[in-house]
């Protein structure tokens, strides 16, 4: 059986893996992305849980236990998109990589220059900011070249150096003074990812990613937050005021993404 239960922990932890839940949740046709996605709210948060199993990145390919917030978004996807638990690790893996057999290389790292196109050629995503935002859209660039690659968080990835993404990527966002507005319409199970200001000395401008949900008509984000150590339904109003004062990278926009089934 491909779901596993929370490690064993000495004293009552605060949240526990519902095997049960998670298969209920797999067999619904409505909202599937949202119901999987609830299973894991008060899930702990751990910086890179997953990994190839061997190599360099030892962690498991799948689990349900630990979760950052890519690794949530990428579980939940593989989990509404799959019929059945067989299913699971080679959708999460279509999800995670830009070829068939996993890989540390072949992992897609930076989101805007190697996930989103990887996913978006595979039709698993489909991006709607352009749809959500209207004539608010904005667009907007990062290069990555030599210099992007030498900087120190770039090398920390340790990625040889034909699997680093070279060009310019432009993409669409939603500018956060616009978001409250546009998204308290946009469909609950968007993805939404949090594009900050461009630091060259970065390889990527996104910082972050979530599902959009509305509770009571006010739009919430569904992530696993550093911040709050678990997977959590803020308000996004909430998250907005926590972040759009950090100074040194600040929030821009929002990218969204309509999770599909090819």
């Amino acid at each position: 059986m491909l779901f596993l239960a929370a490690h064993p922990a000495k004293k009552p932890p605060e949240w526990t893996f519902e095997p049960a839940k998670l298969e209920a949740a797999m067999k619904t046709t409505d909202h599937k992305l949202e119901n999987v996605s609830a299973v894991f709210v008060g899930a702990p948060y751990g910086f890179s849980p997953l990994g190839e199993g061997e190599g360099y990145d030892k962690d498991p390919l799948y689990r349900t236990d630990l979760f950052d917030c890519l690794t949530f978004v990428e579980t939940s996807m593989a989990l509404s998109l799959s019929k059945s638990a067989a299913e699971v690790l080679p959708v999460l893996t279509q999800i995670r990589y830009g070829a068939d057999k996993p890989s540390y290389p072949a992992r897609n790292h930076v989101m805007e220059a190697q996930w989103v196109p990887s996913n978006e050629k595979k039709g698993l995503i489909e991006d709607v900011t352009a749809k959500i935002a209207g004539k608010d859209v904005v667009k907007v660039t990062k290069k990555l070249d030599d210099a992007a690659w030498s900087a120190k968080t770039a090398k920390d990835l340790k990625l040889p150096h034909d699997a680093e993404a070279r060009g310019e990527f432009s993409w669409d966002i939603l500018p956060v003074d616009k978001a409250l507005e546009h998204l308290k319409a946009a469909p609950d199970g968007t993805i939404v990812t949090v594009v900050r200001a461009d630091r060259p000395t970065l390889v990527t401008r996104i910082s972050h990613v979530g599902i959009l949900i509305h509770v009571e008509g006010q739009p919430y984000l569904r992530h696993a937050s550093k911040s709050f150590g678990k997977v959590v339904d803020e308000p996004l109003a909430h998250y907005l005021e926590r972040n759009l004062d950090y100074a040194k990278w600040t929030v821009e926009g929002f990218s969204l993404y309509a999770v599909k089934r090819p």
